[in-house]
């Protein structure tokens, strides 16, 4: 288990400086945000607040989950196309491989994002393109808020229990609550340390793991219906009006893609959820086997990630959808197996 991870002092002492200068600093969301990619912003409002400066998390694509409500000052969380957006003059990204995910505030204004203000960047996506002014990316970290939780350390901040307790659900949100190969010893120490500043378990998991309403269930059930395979992978799909029908949101499906990915006889699960404008799909993958890397799969349709759980999007409708599935099944199926016999090789 590797735990050799760390930040160089220098980035963070630049990232710093940055921030500090900056008058409000706006921090825009991956679309369909999990519990890292929102809580890991809102611990970071609140560090920055400790040095006189604004910061306003941003939902981006303006789907806010309500299972993260329960996260401390989410209050201060921005809604795009529902709230106005304050006069930045600084980006902090966390959490977000590529600008391309930020939903619609990036579609909307291009120029947003084409250099005129300045990027913070910290991320723990392997594919991430180091797009900021300063980048703090560890690849090797469990999750974005186990970065930022490092950050703080190095920048000497005190971490308030609120500070704790989002840092806590980023973390716990991205581990599955300290299950994924991701969990490192660097992991458990940080969570041990956020637990002494004040942060409760009880909460996070009940909010992100035990606590689901009808909706969800309801959903699932038109997940496993929809099952199908296509050789080495467990696939099924999530149309709009499967949610619709169950009155559910995105966030309630996110589950579903791990659960499949431990069906024996697969070596890879993918989850297709429908566009609202049913004109396309966002795509999950998840893998278990350590020589298959879900990330490189992900990469031949323009998305990425980790080598155990990716993405992508996919644009157009069956067609298109089932011909995905296929090149899928093929590129799994050229990879050996765990201790397969190579004839020749």
């Amino acid at each position: 288990m590797s735990d050799s991870w760390a930040i160089d002092p220098a980035d963070a002492d630049a990232a710093l400086v940055k921030l500090r200068g900056a008058k409000t600093v706006l921090m825009p969301t991956h679309q369909n945000v999990d519990a890292d990619g929102l809580s890991s912003p809102l611990a970071m409002r609140l560090a920055l607040a400790q040095y006189g400066v604004d910061a306003y998390p941003l939902i981006s694509d303006g789907d806010f989950p309500s299972n993260l409500h329960f996260l401390p000052d989410v209050e201060s969380v921005l809604v795009y196309g529902r709230d106005e957006l304050p006069e930045y003059d600084m980006l902090c990204l966390i959490d977000c491989a590529d600008p391309k995910r930020l939903g619609n505030f990036a579609k909307d204004d291009p120029s947003r994002l084409d250099g005129g203000i300045p990027i913070v960047n910290i991320d723990h996506h392997i594919t991430n393109k180091r797009f900021g002014d300063v980048n703090i990316v560890e690849p090797e970290a469990s999750s974005s808020a186990e970065i930022v939780a490092e950050v703080l350390k190095l920048w000497g901040t005190e971490v308030t229990q609120d500070m704790a307790r989002n840092l806590l659900a980023g973390i716990y949100g991205d581990t599955l609550g300290l299950r994924t190969p991701s969990t490192t010893p660097h992991t458990i120490r940080t969570v041990a340390e956020l637990v002494e500043c004040g942060a409760e378990l009880e909460p996070v998991v009940d909010q992100l793991f035990r606590l689901k309403p009808r909706s969800t269930i309801c959903l699932w059930e038109h997940a496993l219906h929809n099952i199908r395979w296509n050789g080495p992978i467990i696939w099924t799909e999530m149309t709009r009006e499967g949610f619709r029908h169950c009155g559910a949101e995105m966030v309630e499906a996110e589950g579903i893609v791990n659960f499949l990915s431990g069906t024996q006889g697969s070596r890879v699960a993918v989850i297709l959820y429908q566009d609202e404008d049913e004109r396309g799909w966002r795509v999950s993958l998840r893998g278990l086997e350590k020589n298959l890397d879900v990330a490189a799969i992900a990469a031949n349709f323009g998305g990425g990630g980790h080598p155990r759980a990716a993405g992508a999007h996919l644009e157009g409708g069956d067609a298109e959808k089932h011909a995905f599935i296929q090149t899928v099944a093929e590129l799994v199926a050229a990879i050996p197996e765990p201790d397969a016999v190579v004839v020749g090789g």
